[in-house]
Order: structure tokens, then C-alpha cells, then sequence
């Protein structure tokens, strides 16, 4: 691991920098508003080669790695586009495109790839259940082999872009859970159309991020093809696992570029507002509160580039996506609330955007993981016995 910024680097950050800027704060203030996909941002995305950051070079992608995308999600993120730098990308260019980098079949790969790294095939992924919440072990989704079809009934809740996914990767039991001598056993990936008969999508009225929608889905016999199988049939919860630690990384990525992008507006006012005849940002009770959790994201970051980097070498990340996640989070909110208050009143108006930002950002406190949660992996990795 080395501090040197590489040419590819340099042009991954100018890149997302020209991208956030065309589409800054105000371009999404307007697609907030109007509750409205940012459709113009997803192709220009597609344009620049940055859903395809992780498909190989054989399937039209740069054949990069999770360090690449870490830094397009932070730079869009923090240069104006807040939480839809990361929104936009971790989903498919992230999480399906390593399961179908991991697992896919040969076939699989023709097909969906080369259409991700252009931007031409969104995907949803289908894991959070009503009942089950965070322990996925406990997802009741079923798939019963029919033939050479599987056969899907279940419900799945919070599946982002569900409302316009070409495919969804859905998490399912092929075998029952009292079934099975470990809880990750028995569990399966299945690759499913949206528009297969008896898929019905309803979206939920949510607090922010109302520039894509996040849906209830409900499977009532849906068939699939054998074909579509992600992985070995009862061995998904590995595939799975593996699709995890970069939407934690992603999610990491997310706090310290909202963050930075709130101290950014803050300091930019701080400068300019004058009280008392001088600038506000010469006071210590405006300028430290910023600084100190601005600190915390700094050190954040390294963290994740380092869950990045073991991700690429293939070795465990899991303790560095969680700790990366959990402290950018903390930072990241703290951050933005200063940042809020900073502007006094006026940091509650939606024309500075930093309300946004505070709605934004609260997010990453409940996923992809909850902080609750994060800290128990944590907790048992540095010694703790196993909490759940």
C-alpha cells in the first residue's frame, strides 16, 4: 500500500470532480424535490467508464478494483454530489458486479457485464426482510426447484432501485433453516428478471434520498431459471459475504465525502458571514466543532483504503469494512450536524443544501449495517465473546 497517487488515480478524482460539479447541489436539491431519478447522472456515470470500474477488460470494464471505486464514490460525494455519489454506484457497479465477478457462470457474465459497464442494466439486491431485518440467516424468501426452474415466494423490504431494476439479486433458502445443521447453510442467489410475472413492487415514503426509490417487493411464485442460480445451490451465504464488505466500504465512502462536502459549505460561509465585524470562521466555537470531527474523517478514510486494499490481495476485510464504516459514519454525522450549525439559522433552509446532507447521512447509521451492529463485529474481533 503506498500514499504515491497514481496517474489512474488522478484521473478517477478529476474525473468524478467534473462529473459532481455538472451535477451539484442544486441538480440534486431539484431531483430531491420532485422525488425524480437522476437519470441524466446515471448515464453520464455510464459515459465515463465509472460503472464499470470492476467489470474485467474482456467484458468492455476497466478492470480496476474496490481502491478505484472507493475513491469515484468519496470524490463525487464530497465535490457536490453528497449521498448520490455512493447511491448511484454501489448497488450495481459495487455489489453485483463482484457477485458476478465471484461467482457468475461464463454465461452470466456475457450477459450482464458488458451492459453494467456502460450503465445499460441496473440491478437491485434483494436481502433485507421484514421479519428477518439484519440477521439474514433468517430470511424466509423460498426457492423450490420446479424442473429446471426454481420457483420464489417470499417478501423483501428496503431494496433500493427495485422500482427500476433490470435485475435483481435475491437472497433465498432453497433449504429451511431447521433443515440445515448451520444457519448459512441452505441459503441461495438466484439472478431475477424485474419484470417476471408475480414480482409486484410497492415503494416506501422515506425521509431522504427521494431521488431513487426504496421498495417493498413481493414474490408470489415467481419462476426462475436454473440458469439463474448465483453460485452453488445452498452455498450462497460465501457470495454473499463477499458482496458485503464493498457496500460497507461504499457506505464508508459516503460519510467521509458527505462530511467533507458539508465542511466545505460551512467553511465557505464561516468565511464570508461577518458578525460583530469579522468573519464567523474566526471564532473557535465555529471553526473547532468542524475541525475536530473533521480530523476523525481523515483517519476514516485511511481505514477504508486499507479495507480496499485487502479486498483486492483477496484477504479478510471484514474487521477493517466494519471499522472503516462505523467510525466515517460518526465522523460524517457530526460533521454535517457542526457544519448545520454553523449556518444558524439558515443551515435549516434547503436552498444551502446542508439539510439535505443531515438527512442524508442519518442513513449510514441504520445500513447497509447498523452502527449497533458494526460495533459487535468489532467487538468480537478484538476479543469479546460473540454477542448474537
Amino acid at each position: 500500500m503506498t500514499f504515491e497517487t497514481s496517474a489512474e488515480h488522478s484521473m478517477i478524482s478529476s474525473t468524478a470532480t467534473e462529473i459532481a460539479t455538472e451535477f451539484g447541489p442544486e441538480y440534486w436539491r431539484e431531483k430531491e424535490e420532485n422525488e425524480e431519478f437522476g437519470a441524466e447522472f446515471w448515464d453520464e456515470l455510464g459515459s465515463a467508464g465509472f460503472h464499470g470500474l470492476l467489470v474485467p477488460e474482456e467484458y468492455e470494464g476497466a478492470g480496476m478494483g474496490m481502491s478505484e471505486l472507493g475513491l469515484a464514490m468519496e470524490t463525487l460525494c464530497a465535490e457536490g454530489c453528497g449521498m448520490a455519489g455512493t447511491w448511484y454506484l454501489v448497488l450495481t457497479a459495487g455489489m453485483a458486479t463482484v457477485g458476478l465477478n465471484r461467482c457468475g457462470t461464463d454465461a452470466q457474465q456475457e450477459r450482464y457485464l458488458p451492459d453494467i459497464a456502460v450503465g445499460d442494466r441496473n440491478f437491485s439486491i434483494g436481502i433485507t426482510e421484514p421479519e428477518a431485518g439484519t440477521n439474514t440467516l433468517n430470511v424466509a424468501t423460498s426457492a423450490e426447484k420446479e424442473g429446471d426452474e426454481y420457483v420464489l415466494n417470499g417478501q423483501k423490504a428496503w431494496i433500493t432501485f427495485s422500482d427500476r431494476a433490470d435485475n435483481m439479486i435475491i437472497v433465498t433458502r432453497t433449504t429451511p433453516r431447521d433443515a440445515v445443521d448451520r444457519g448459512t447453510d441452505g441459503i441461495s442467489l438466484f439472478i431475477v428478471d424485474m419484470d417476471s410475472p408475480g414480482i409486484d413492487v410497492s415503494p416506501i415514503s422515506k425521509h431522504g434520498i427521494n431521488y431513487s426509490k426504496s421498495c417493498e417487493v413481493f414474490l408470489e411464485n415467481v419462476h426462475v431459471p436454473e440458469e439463474n442460480l448465483l453460485g452453488e445451490r445452498d452455498e450462497g451465504w460465501n457470495a454473499l459475504v463477499s458482496m458485503l464488505n464493498p457496500e460497507r466500504i461504499g457506505f464508508a465512502a459516503a460519510g467521509t465525502g458527505i462530511g467533507k462536502l458539508a465542511a466545505k459549505t460551512a467553511i465557505e460561509y464561516a468565511n464570508d458571514r461577518e458578525v460583530f465585524g469579522e468573519p464567523i470562521g474566526t471564532h473557535q466555537g465555529v471553526s473547532f466543532p468542524i475541525a475536530k470531527p473533521y480530523a476523525r474523517l481523515e483517519a476514516a478514510a485511511l481505514m477504508r483504503q486499507k479495507a480496499e486494499w485487502l479486498y483486492e490481495q483477496g484477504e479478510p476485510c471484514g474487521y477493517e469494512s466494519n471499522v472503516a464504516k462505523a467510525t466515517a459514519v460518526e465522523a460524517g454525522i457530526e460533521t454535517v450536524k457542526q457544519s448545520m450549525q454553523a449556518f444558524g439559522g439558515w443551515g435549516y433552509a434547503t436552498e444551502y443544501d446542508v439539510e439535505r446532507w443531515w438527512r442524508e447521512i442519518n442513513l449510514t447509521r441504520l445500513a447497509p449495517v447498523t452502527q449497533q451492529m458494526a460495533y459487535n463485529h468489532i467487538s468480537q474481533e478484538i476479543g469479546f465473546p460473540k454477542s448474537y
